[in-house]
Parts: structure tokens; C-alpha cells; sequence
């Protein structure tokens, strides 16, 4: 099989791109396509990939107002020159499954979700904090993007999604059936390891939509210690509202982190998400998860069992949820095990039979 890989963009490090680590590791001699490249976001192994970005990689200040040439994203995935491949796969939340491809090439699109500043708006600008002039910059393009969008799906032979929430956004917006398969967590680097400290721990990126505000107003009402790994243009913001129990511990390397969520007496997860990486890794090192009952959440995480849910994005429902843990007692083997359902050698499988077996 002569194998392509297409994704969004490359411009910054997050779960997408962890994600495409592990597609790589799988097909090391497919080439990536992609709109924008900037190595210098990226780890270092990145730079001996065979990465080929768009012409929008050529144009000026690209990196630093990428979305400034939002309309040009179509254009810049249909230039793609994609001819003498078998199957190429798209790993995607926005533009990558438009690629064009001859009638003898499947297109297997990963959708990591439908583009959200597309089809939830109002959301999409609440949860990126957009000021007043971006939004005004993307509003008159909206219409026709969308319908190019659902357009470009028809494109597309098969769709995975990466939760049943996902799933669901595909047959909304695209009106197409999916599959499901969870992204790879390397729950092999986390182990149950001691008894619990008494503090709740928090590993996120500190940006709006994470919700790590809530935790914030939650711990403060409660008084209970709170850490928080990660770091963001919330931070000032977030440090500012804190009582002297939430530390802020800034950005660390892998191996604290794992000792942080290994100790922890649970980990807090008060966002939305499409998937949702770190309560895995925090149910991997035996370690409960109170999360927010919505997104991806709600594929991994098992009321009562593996965590707890709240049900409303407020810090009084979180902090409720707190005390309810408290009554409760977790099996930290029996966490590692709901963790292993996600594992990456459960991924690579899953999706070596799709991308092997012609028509999925």
C-alpha cells in the first residue's frame, strides 16, 4: 500500500499532533501533507519527517496570522498533489478531509472533529476568547465555508471518528456514518506506583475553553489543595483569582508529571472535549477522575467506577462532586485496566485493519 498522511495544519503541539506520532511510527516512509509548518513548535524528531506543507506556507506571516488566511485554506488542500497513491489518510478537525484524490485512491479521513468554528460558532469564539476583530474578520466567510466543508465530505470513502460525540457531529454535518476509534494513549509509561497524597491535580494547556476556572472556583469554595500542571495565556488571570490553596506548577517534564498524577488523590477534568488524553494517563496511574459529564468524557470514564461526573459547567457542581468522591474507594488495578482499553497497541490495530483491507 503507497500510503499519504494529511493533516490540518502544524503550527503547534497538542493532542492532534500525538496522534500523528503514532501514525508515523506505523507508516514512517508516507509522506505528510499539510497547509503550514512551523518546526520550531514542533519536537525535534519532526524535522527528519518527510513533511511537504501547501503554498500558504510560502506566504507572509503566516505563522504568526495564520488565521488571517482562513478563506485560503480550501484552495491550499485542493492543490495537493495526491496522484500515485493507493489510500491516503487524513487526520483532521479542519480542511485536511478536502483533499482531492484521483478515483483509484480511498480516502480514509481520521476526523478528529467536524471544524468547530465552523459548525458551533458562538461556542468556538466563547471557548478561543476571540476579540472583537477577529470575529468581525470571520463572519463574512462563514456561509461559504461551511458549504464547502460539507462538500468536501462526499469526498471521503471513510470516516473514523474518535468518540461516539464526534460521531454523532459527523452525521449531523456531513450526513455520513462513522466508525469509531479511540486515539492512542501510551498507558505504558504510567504506573500504579504508592498511596495517594492529599491533593487533586489538574494537567491542562491554561486556555479558555479548558474550564480550568472552574476548578479554580470549585477548590477555592472548598479549601481543598488543588495543583495545576501546565501553562497559558489564562495563567496570570487564573493565578489572580486563586486562594493560597491552588498552587500553579507550571509547565513539567513527562516524568514529574507522571509522579504528580500517580500521587494525586484524583484528577480533575472540568472541560469539554472531543476526547480527552490526560484522564486516561491520570486512570493508568490508578488514579480516579471527576470530569465534566459531556464530549469525549463519556466514552472513557465510568460513573462510579473509573470517576465521577458533574453535570453542570459550574464550580458549585464540581465541588459537589468533590465531596462525593470522598465516600467513595477505587481499585487503582481496575483504573489501570480501563485505561488499557485505549491503549496505543489497541489503535495501530484498529486502524491497520481499516487502512489495509480495502472498503474498510
Amino acid at each position: 500500500m503507497k500510503l499519504a498522511i494529511v493533516c490540518s495544519w502544524l503550527n503547534q503541539y497538542g493532542g492532534a499532533e500525538r496522534v500523528l506520532e503514532v501514525v508515523h511510527a506505523m507508516y514512517p516512509q508516507a509522506p505528510i501533507y499539510t497547509s503550514i509548518y512551523r518546526p520550531q513548535a514542533l519536537p525535534e524528531c519532526y524535522r527528519s519527517w518527510d513533511i511537504r506543507p501547501s503554498f500558504l506556507n510560502r506566504l507572509p506571516f503566516i505563522g504568526r496570522f495564520h488565521q488571517a488566511y482562513l478563506p485560503w485554506y480550501p484552495l491550499a488542500f485542493e492543490s495537493l498533489d495526491l496522484r500515485g497513491y493507493d489510500t491516503v489518510l487524513s487526520v483532521t478537525s479542519a480542511f485536511g478531509h478536502g483533499v482531492i484524490t484521483s478515483a483509484e485512491t480511498r480516502h480514509v479521513c481520521y476526523c478528529l472533529t467536524p471544524a468547530r468554528f465552523l459548525w458551533n460558532y458562538h461556542g468556538y469564539i466563547e471557548r478561543e476568547g476571540l476579540g472583537r476583530l477577529a470575529r468581525l474578520g470571520l463572519a463574512p466567510f462563514l456561509k461559504s465555508l461551511r458549504q464547502w466543508d460539507r462538500l468536501a465530505a462526499d469526498r471521503v470513502d471513510d470516516f473514523i471518528a474518535i468518540s461516539r460525540t464526534v460521531q454523532q457531529r459527523i452525521a449531523k454535518y456531513y450526513r455520513r456514518e462513522s466508525r469509531i476509534i479511540y486515539p492512542p494513549v501510551d498507558t505504558a509509561r504510567f504506573a500504579v506506583e504508592r498511596e495517594p497524597e492529599d491533593y487533586f491535580l489538574v494537567v491542562s494547556r491554561l486556555v479558555p475553553y479548558k474550564r480550568i476556572d472552574l476548578a479554580v472556583r470549585a477548590f477555592n469554595q472548598l479549601g481543598l489543595p488543588l495543583r495545576i500542571i501546565g501553562e497559558g495565556r489564562d495563567r496570570a488571570a487564573l493565578e489572580a483569582m486563586a486562594g493560597p490553596n491552588v498552587q500553579f506548577l507550571g509547565y513539567l517534564p513527562d516524568e514529574a508529571v507522571r509522579e504528580q498524577m500517580a500521587r494525586c488523590r484524583a484528577f480533575i477534568f472540568p472541560g469539554e472535549e472531543d476526547f480527552g488524553i490526560a484522564p486516561i494517563e491520570a486512570l493508568a496511574a490508578g488514579r480516579p477522575v471527576i470530569a465534566y459529564g459531556a464530549g469525549g468524557a463519556l466514552d472513557t470514564i465510568e460513573e462510579g467506577v473509573s470517576g465521577l461526573f458533574f453535570r453542570e459547567p459550574t464550580p458549585e457542581a464540581l465541588a459537589e462532586a468533590v465531596k462525593r468522591l470522598e465516600g467513595l474507594r477505587f481499585d487503582p488495578a481496575a483504573l489501570r485496566r480501563q485505561a488499557q482499553r485505549f491503549d496505543v497497541a489497541r489503535f495501530r490495530r484498529e486502524l491497520s485493519e481499516v487502512l489495509e483491507h480495502e472498503g474498510g
